[in-house]
């Protein structure tokens, strides 16, 4: 009887490649990624720390760090009903524009991608041209429509512009990962009784969830970061959003620059913490939309 012996064990280890190093490039790329990390967050932790110094100390030396630390100037923004009744003003904008943005859109995207009909492709041209038309060049006639139908000094003012100017960049993002859903999917589910609005709420809306995490993140902090467009419709001081509020207290305390600087670097946090927190969101959301 003829014994077979295995082979020994290092034989049948499968050896993989080491894995190459990646270059680490040339320190001039570094250098200017340095330079340009530090001129946007220069003017930001700046303005952050300008906050807890007194005016005196701000006036001898513009550029120096707080000594002592003092408080005194974020406790009286944090105290005063002056800022969160603006925060408040601007949170309810935001999340309004926000939700008609996402809705609006998600229902204008679900048909373009999903349907054949005449003119779909000219429709399609149509919102991607308004990406070209900023508020800016929009503002004089904007303002006279709104003030025909009477909105102006109301918050529903801001919403409804902000949210037609949103869609643009809502249709282009979430179009491409309507498309990308098979046509075997919505064949599968006909065939199972499901209708076409079933199959919009069942399954579309589930698989364009990263879209659609994307677009509302993207609608929140530019409706959040607006300004032009309040100047324009608010004249009272109670509605006044956020950015608006930052100016008129500026002009209002204008000799008191250690409060202003608090007043801007707290009315800054909100939109820094929200887009820090959903960054890969928004990557991930992007990359989707270029894929599909």
């Amino acid at each position: 009887m003829t014994l077979v012996t295995a082979p020994p064990a290092d034989d049948t280890r499968i050896r993989r490649a080491p894995k190459p190093k990646l270059p680490w490039g040339s320190p001039l790329v570094y250098f200017v990624a340095l330079a340009v990390i530090a001129l946007m967050l220069g003017p930001v932790i700046y303005i952050i720390i300008g906050g807890f110094r007194s005016n005196s100390a701000i006036t001898v030396d513009p550029a120096g760090f707080p000594d002592p630390w003092n408080v005194d100037n974020y406790v009286g923004v944090v105290t005063s009903g002056q800022f969160w009744g603006q925060v408040g003003n601007s949170t309810l904008v935001a999340l309004a524009t926000t939700i008609g943005a996402v809705a609006l859109g998600l229902a204008a995207s679900y048909v373009i991608a999903r349907y054949t009909f005449k003119g779909r492709g000219v429709l399609y041209a149509l919102f991607a041209s308004g990406l070209m038309f900023p508020i800016t060049v929009a503002i004089t006639p904007l303002y006279i429509v709104i003030r025909s139908l009477g909105l102006m000094n109301t918050l529903p003012g801001i919403i409804l512009p902000q949210i037609a100017f949103a869609l643009p960049t809502t249709i282009i993002i979430l179009v491409p990962f309507l498309r990308a859903i098979p046509d075997e999917i919505q064949e599968a589910a006909s065939i199972d009784g499901c209708s076409r609005l079933g199959f919009f709420w069942r399954m579309v809306l589930p698989l364009a969830v990263p879209g659609v995490i994307t677009v509302g993140i993207l609608a929140f902090i530019g409706s959040w970061n607006a300004y032009l467009l309040p100047l324009f419709i608010l004249n009272n001081e109670s509605q006044f959003t956020l950015p608006l509020g930052v100016q008129a207290f500026s002009s209002q305390y204008s000799v008191d620059t250690a409060r202003v600087l608090a007043f801007t670097s707290l009315s800054m946090l909100p939109a820094l913490l929200f887009f820090s927190l959903f960054e890969r969101r928004i990557v991930g959301g992007l990359t989707g939309a270029v894929k599909g």
